[in-house]
């Protein structure tokens, strides 16, 4: 972002050099050996554990845990991949504290669960540092599988088709592959390139080829995929963002905070970065949290997340929200943006829930802004022709299977999904074992 006449206070570098390293390194430290077999000695190996239940991926955790617990961390990474083979991010993004911590017995009993999420980091990463990949193509079937994407979702396809010995091109718009995972989740969450080296990590499989700078509906049509190849796995994510319909949201200093986070994210001089001295970040969900969090962290005096509905209903988990407060982040709830200044405010109406809905109770407030980041959601945009839609989303069954024959889709494009890493690599995964089946006529 440049700076413009509107927004003199967003400027780079408002922090000492080593500030930049320091408030960026891993948010959530690596388990060591000795770390990790006092936290997998905590299990209690449930037979029938809600964790797995919760996981969205069926990850077997009891077993992983106990590999950990008999020295085994290989075998354990194996058992994560084989369910979800984005393992190694899932255990640095996962809200696990809404899933499988969520419900594991420690936490019910004594508020402290075992810490699901690290062990499963200290497993993926002891074998993905001995460059080793657990998993063998099958025999080459012949049949070649188009997947536009190269997120999550996409990903996880593309690795299980690639399993299963078919020839998988992965086509994407940006630059590099990984979707969100490169390019919208916290610097911290990920550090030291890893989403890059899950990428590499990934491709060893083999039957794997990945074309960046290829969009659907500008260099690829629909139509010429479904020709080309014998299947074609969707998996394009959400790239329009709503709009505030506040009067001034098309002033310079407004920005979609996806856009401040892939900016970030992609950046190799985060003192470079301009930020302002007074953030306000409208939306209550994790972008909102990322975007606040990492605006403290490049030098912002004051970072505000503005949120319509009550905190119970913020689409960030409690976790999240008590690190922003920590990070010195103030959110304030149940008011809607109304305009935004050429002063150099936002304006706000407070609302309330109503049997009607939401409305503004006519009281407002304004709040100093020399930047202010939308975080209130994205929208499906250039949709192919003869899609059905559900929702303003890619309309598909438990399988995948979209409205056009020989098309599936997966992740943030289609229905019924959660908006998450995990969520959209188990999308991939069933989605590719029904095109496998469906190929070889299984």
């Amino acid at each position: 972002m440049t700076n413009s006449p509107l927004t003199p206070g967003v400027v780079p570098g408002r922090l000492p050099a080593q500030a930049y390293h320091d408030n960026f390194t891993d948010h959530e430290p690596p388990l060591d050996g000795h770390e990790a077999r006092v936290a997998a000695d905590r299990c209690y190996f449930c037979h029938d554990a809600p964790c797995m239940t919760a996981c969205p991926t069926s990850i077997d955790i009891p077993l992983f845990i106990r590999q950990i617990a008999t020295g085994t961390p290989e075998a354990a990474a194996k058992t994560i991949f084989a369910q979800n083979i984005l393992g190694g991010m899932c255990a640095r993004v996962c809200p696990t504290e809404t899933l499988c911590e969520e419900v594991c017995v420690r936490e019910v009993a004594e508020g402290k669960p075992v810490e699901i999420g690290r062990l499963q980091r200290f497993a993926t990463d002891t074998l993905m540092a001995k460059g080793v990949h657990p998993f063998t193509r099958a025999k080459a079937t012949g049949k070649t599988v188009a997947v536009v994407g190269a997120g999550p979702a996409g990903l996880s396809a593309a690795h299980r088709l690639a399993m299963k010995g078919h020839d998988v091109v992965v086509f994407d718009a940006r630059p590099k592959a990984g979707g969100l995972n490169e390019f919208g989740l916290a610097a911290y969450k990920t550090t030291g390139g890893f989403a890059q080296r899950e990428v590499d990590w990934l491709l060893q499989i083999g039957g794997i080829r990945i074309e960046t700078g290829r969009a659907l509906g500008r260099d690829l049509s629909l139509a010429e995929l479904q020709k080309q190849y014998d299947a074609v796995f969707l998996s394009i994510g959400l790239a329009g963002v709503n709009a505030l319909r506040a009067p001034g949201e098309e002033m310079a200093h407004v920005r979609p905070a996806v856009d401040f986070i892939a900016e970030l994210r992609q950046s190799a001089d985060l003192s470079s970065l301009p930020v302002g001295r007074d953030v306000v970040v409208i939306g209550g969900g994790m972008t909102a949290v990322d975007a606040a969090v990492q605006s403290r962290l490049l030098g912002a005096e004051t970072v505000t997340i503005v949120y319509r509905r009550g905190q119970e209903k913020m689409a960030a988990s409690g976790y999240e929200q008590d690190h922003a407060t920590s990070a010195g982040v103030r959110i304030v709830t149940h008011a809607a943006p109304v305009a935004v200044l050429a002063s150099g405010e936002v304006e706000f109406a407070y609302t309330a829930d109503t049997p009607d809905g939401l409305k503004q109770t006519g009281e407002t407030f304004r709040l100093k802004a020399d930047q202010v980041l939308k975080a209130i959601g994205q929208t499906l945009t250039g949709v192919p022709e003869g899609l059905a839609l559900t929702s303003g989303k890619i309309a598909v069954d438990a399988a995948g299977r979209t409205s056009l024959k020989g098309v599936w889709a997966g992740g943030d494009c289609a229905a019924g999904g959660e908006d998450l890493t995990v969520t959209a690599v188990a999308q991939g995964r069933d989605a590719a074992e029904d095109i496998h089946a469906a190929l070889v006529g299984a």
